[in-house]
């Protein structure tokens, strides 16, 4: 049986589970983000998602880290991720967006933190960035501590399980392997990918590699311009593209459908042929 990208497109059964990703660009005011977030929420919905992933930094956004966001920054139980609870019951999605999250021990940094609300508007679970974007000349480690290696966080909606990764993360091929291996159907990946020369080739490239080497579907939610290079998109676990934006703020949305993901697997088994686990090692 052949499998290529035109009948990837091919869903011989309806979607699923509808899935958003909303494009949008984050200020320095926390409560004027999660109002336009819960408009771009709202959109989503009302073209069937049932989950919806925001860009990462979705409180707060400058293109290059300082002082500022350890001042703005929150605990899991402050405003700004009460506010995201209350979006997603409002609207009965699962949300899941990037915040500024204290760190517990000491005032100089800050977790660079997604969270996932579920439809009761509680926090279902949360993903600490691991790899920090210390490239292109930036240094978020400056200002941001990095994630502990913990088990994969997933979770399910509606016989699908997703995982979470972020931005930078992309680049890291094994920390996406592992969120596959501990049965992701489906990757949500918030992002501030920063804009510069060939960085939206990159961006799609390795969006459709990792969907690709590990048969998932990705939903990748960028920041728009003037922060983010924008692109979000969502990509079937074939590698084709099932929906892009540009660089302005706007929803894209798209189906997850099992039966379609079966197929693929079975044409392409490379989770079940993979040779090589993946261990821990620590940072330099």
């Amino acid at each position: 049986m052949q499998l290529d990208a035109v009948s990837a497109h091919q869903d011989p059964l309806p979607p699923r589970l509808v899935v958003a990703a909303v494009q949008f660009a984050p200020s320095t005011d926390p409560s004027t983000n999660l109002a336009t977030l819960r408009e771009h929420v709202r959109t989503a919905r009302e073209q069937g998602a049932r989950v919806v992933v925001a860009p990462e930094y979705s409180m707060y956004a400058v293109v290059r880290l300082d002082a500022r966001v350890v001042g703005v920054a929150e605990p899991l139980t402050g405003p700004f991720v009460t506010g995201l609870g209350d979006i997603a019951r409002e609207f009965g999605v699962v949300l899941v967006a990037g915040t500024v999250e204290q760190v517990a021990s000491g005032n100089d940094r800050i977790h660079n933190t997604v969270v996932v609300l579920g439809t009761d508007g509680t926090l279902v679970t949360r993903y600490r960035k691991v790899h920090l974007y210390d490239a292109f000349g930036h240094l978020e480690s400056d200002v941001v501590a990095p994630g502990a290696i913990e088990q994969p966080a997933v979770f399910a909606v509606e016989g699908v399980t997703f995982g979470i990764q972020t931005c930078f993360d992309l680049r890291f091929p094994e920390g996406i392997r592992r969120v596959a291996a501990a049965g992701a159907h489906a990757l949500l990946l918030p992002a501030q990918w920063i804009p510069g020369p060939t960085k939206v080739d990159q961006w799609t490239t390795l969006v459709r590699a990792r969907a690709l080497e590990n048969t998932v579907y990705v939903v990748a939610a960028d920041q728009a311009a003037p922060w983010g290079a924008g692109s979000s998109m969502i990509v079937d676990p074939a590698g084709a593209v099932l929906s892009e934006l540009g660089t302005d703020p706007a929803v894209t949305t798209a189906g997850i459908d099992l039966a379609h993901l079966d197929k693929v697997r079975a044409v392409n088994p490379s989770l079940a042929l993979r040779r090589f686990a993946i261990t821990e090692r620590e940072p330099q």
